[in-house]
């Protein structure tokens, strides 16, 4: 690593974000993005002719994703893992507090693994990919969605420019993300075969800014950086952010939009039955067709 790069040890705030997830469980949470992913992902997962006796829920929240998975054909056994004990008072099942990063998992021992809203909290991604790869049976799947860079670009814009406006400087805000391009080519370093990576993004209509914290708030999905500003944003400062918001991207009717971009992942464990795969940073195989194989 070079010297200039921070420790992924310190890029995120792990209580914190911990804590977030905790007051997001607590306060009753806000899961209609979540809950829209999660269709999403169980829709591409539907497209795979196979099936998948023991899966993992990786960043559970309530079990709602792990309820699913349990009713498809095949299923044995689901485990809804998550950061946040709160949360995981909700689920039914098999249920295990666990952060993404450390994963207390023996090699080889699901079928499945399928995440939701958890990898783009992971400081160290590729160890991550790493792991979940090992902690797949030969053949298993991994299935998940995070967000990514192009996430809140109009709110990241909106306090970027309030805040120099205000406070003349700016504190950390913005996660690191991977591009689109870039994820296949991680889940292939991580071991994965087959792997593909595709894109949707998801808009959603705000009154006005306090509106859209709120819901950050209750998603659990607010600033957990290890060098953010542990004070609270001046009032000044969130006024100014409101206008500029509005008047840069405020819609006919005065409300805001909210841009989601969600990259979805999938990598199969390695098995001799299997495709040999392309030469790395040629895949251009859509998402949907590759689940296609049975």
């Amino acid at each position: 690593m070079a010297p200039s790069e921070p420790s992924p040890a310190l890029l995120f705030d792990r209580r914190s974000w911990r804590l977030h997830r905790e007051r997001a469980a607590r306060q009753g949470a806000v899961d209609f993005l979540h809950a829209e992913i999660a269709d999403r992902l169980v829709e591409r997962l539907d497209l795979v002719n196979r099936e998948f006796p023991v899966a993992l829920d990786l960043g559970a929240r309530d079990g709602a994703l792990a309820r699913v998975l349990g009713e498809r054909s095949g299923t044995d056994r689901v485990i809804a893992a998550e950061p946040a004990g709160g949360f995981l008072s909700g689920a039914t099942g098999l249920r295990l507090v666990a952060d993404p990063e450390l994963l207390p998992f023996a090699d080889a021992g699901f079928d499945l693994v399928a995440s939701v809203l958890a990898l783009h909290w992971a400081a160290d991604l590729p160890g991550v990919l790493v792991q979940l790869r090992r902690a797949l049976k030969p053949d298993g799947l991994l299935l998940a969605a995070m967000l990514g860079g192009q996430t809140l670009v109009e709110l990241r814009t909106a306090l970027f420019e309030a805040e120099l406006e205000e406070e003349g400087g700016v504190s950390p805000r913005v996660s690191p993300s991977i591009a689109l391009g870039d994820a296949a080519a991680l889940l292939q370093r991580a071991g994965f075969a087959l792997p593909v990576a595709d894109s949707e993004t998801i808009s959603v209509s705000y009154a006005g800014l306090p509106a859209l914290l709120r819901d950050l708030r209750g998603m659990g999905e607010t600033n957990a950086l290890g060098a953010r500003r542990r004070n609270f944003t001046r009032r000044a400062t969130l006024a100014r952010a409101a206008l500029i918001y509005a008047e840069r991207f405020g819609e006919a009717d005065g409300r805001i939009p909210a841009t989601f971009e969600v990259l979805f992942l999938c990598g199969w464990a390695p098995h001799p039955s299997q495709p040999k795969p392309l030469p790395r940073g040629s895949a251009t195989t859509r998402l949907v067709d590759a689940f296609k194989r049975s």
